[in-house]
């Protein structure tokens, strides 16, 4: 029977409208990782929160200490369930996230927050290379348009590929409406 942790990821301020960084879906991405953050505490499963801060004040966007870096109110952390501050794209990478997970003694991860094509691609793809099953719930993610080449990718294509490309090979991809019928069903 696997033991599965709620990651949410960089859910913060800036990522909202009116924010320095405003993502695309970001507030209908935030309802559907409430809708999960609700169900694993009413069902007694482990949260992780992961908060981004960049290391210094000259930051685009979440600068340390600032309303723009904090988490989101519809997705805050309650007491006890712990938050990771990372400086890196990758969460895992120079924070306590691992120990974290391992102390929880889960085997799987189910990721969602922002940016579908930055930081959710890097968690899921490090967690797989620590052997965590992972999900991703696609519709509790968000990201932004692209530019490449002189082509901009809007933000619907750029999420629906890091899905695809996930989904191919590091981690099952679902709706979480699925997940959640699946979660109160156990």
């Amino acid at each position: 029977m696997s033991k599965t942790a709620l990651i949410i990821v960089d859910l913060q301020n800036d990522y909202f409208q009116g924010g320095k960084w405003e993502l695309e879906g970001t507030e209908a991405a935030a309802t559907k990782a409430s809708d999960l953050l609700m169900c694993f505490r009413e069902n007694g499963l482990p949260v992780v929160h992961v908060r981004h801060e960049f290391p210094t004040t000259d930051a685009p966007f979440f600068v340390p200490n600032s309303d723009g870096a904090r988490v989101h109110p519809s997705v805050q952390e309650m007491d006890g369930e712990p938050v990771v501050l990372k400086h890196q794209i990758n969460s895992f990478r120079d924070t306590n996230l691992k120990a974290i997970l391992d102390d929880l003694t889960v085997d799987s991860v189910l990721i969602c927050g922002a940016m579908s094509h930055m930081c959710i691609d890097a968690v899921t793809r490090a967690a797989n290379d620590f052997d965590y099953k992972c999900t991703i719930a696609h519709d509790a993610c968000a990201t932004l348009a692209l530019e490449f080449n002189g082509i901009t990718v809007p933000a619907n294509q750029v999420h629906a590929a890091f899905m695809a490309a996930l989904g191919f090979a590091y981690a099952r991809v679902a709706s979480t409406d699925e997940l959640l019928t699946e979660i109160t069903q156990q």
